[in-house]
């Protein structure tokens, strides 16, 4: 969703590195002071307001470009959520006794918190900035960390920036393009640019199926690995074969120069001594086609058979 802009602006200072600062976790008498989290102000599902600080706001349908930027957000960051953690888009949450509104998509415990019997508050949320005011984008942040939320990321989907809100200096601070976010609810870090990008998403996505370890994922890198060995395995046996058949032809061949050169012995010298027999069996087929050669000139055996 998309609220209705009130006019209000906010400068943000020029890229910085963010980063979440150190919090320790609400005491009991902190949380005392803030109604349960589903308690709401306004009906979900119901109606389009949502509250900040007393104030109604109306979440309006999005343009494309929000809508666009919607769609990539979830795909990307559902599937680097660690096991035992949620996402939810649009979830509202009773933040404090006069803010009752959803970011865009927002990360927390899956199950009951023992404490308060409810769910668990968001640890992560991200608000896509499109036409929204930026009143409300700020307030929106203030409040979700003074209620517990860990971290608190914006995109501005105007100037394909990502930015982390910082308590400390109490404004969003650009992350760099190459940055990454790194978090304990993450399988792994997210690179910053694959928020903004479509094609740096998919790849994105694919790594974190791979490091927790997705099943289908395992079976496509299985089949692939079963693929190549038996390409391996019919590669091999191709070449046997084909070295077999040349081994064969060669084999048939000087078996044949063989019998020829016993013949042309026996014509020129008659009967054919043993060990000249033997040498003639035991030759290559180099050393045949040599004496198939020298014996038209060869006079005796031993200049035949002469190194």
């Amino acid at each position: 969703m998309d609220p209705k802009p009130n006019g209000a602006t906010l400068l943000l200072a020029p890229a910085a590195r963010g980063g979440a600062s150190a919090r320790l976790p609400p005491s009991d008498s902190q949380r005392a002071r803030f109604p349960p989290v589903d308690e709401h102000l306004v009906k979900p599902e119901v109606t389009r307001d949502e509250m900040i600080r007393g104030r109604k706001v109306v979440a309006a349908p999005s343009l494309e470009p929000h809508a666009e930027q919607q769609v990539r957000l979830d795909f990307l960051i559902a599937p680097h959520l660690q096991p035992g953690f949620i996402g939810a888009a649009d979830l509202i949450t009773r933040v404090d006794e006069g803010s009752d509104f959803a970011t865009d998509l927002s990360v927390r415990r899956a199950g009951t918190d023992p404490v308060t019997g409810r769910r668990y508050l968001e640890e992560l949320s991200f608000e896509i900035v499109n036409e929204q005011s930026m009143r409300d984008v700020r307030e929106k942040a203030e409040d979700l960390i003074a209620r517990g939320v860990r971290r608190v990321f914006a995109i501005f989907v105007k100037r394909g920036e990502v930015a982390e809100w910082s308590a400390a200096e109490a404004r969003f601070i650009p992350l760099a393009p190459d940055a990454t976010i790194e978090d304990p609810c993450l399988v792994r870090a997210v690179p910053v640019r694959a928020l903004l990008d479509g094609a740096t998403a998919e790849r994105e996505v694919i790594r974190a199926l791979e490091r927790k370890g997705n099943p289908e994922l395992e079976a496509i890198k299985a089949r692939e690995r079963q693929a190549a060995l038996d390409e391996g395995r019919r590669s091999g046996l191709d070449d046997g074969r084909r070295s077999g058949l040349d081994e064969g032809r060669r084999s048939g061949l000087d078996e044949g120069q063989r019998a020829v050169l016993l013949r042309q012995l026996r014509v020129r010298f008659g009967e054919v001594p043993e060990a000249a027999r033997t040498q003639v069996l035991a030759a290559s087929g180099e050393r045949l086609e040599v004496w198939a050669e020298r014996i038209l000139v060869a006079r005796t055996l031993d200049e035949l058979f002469e190194k």
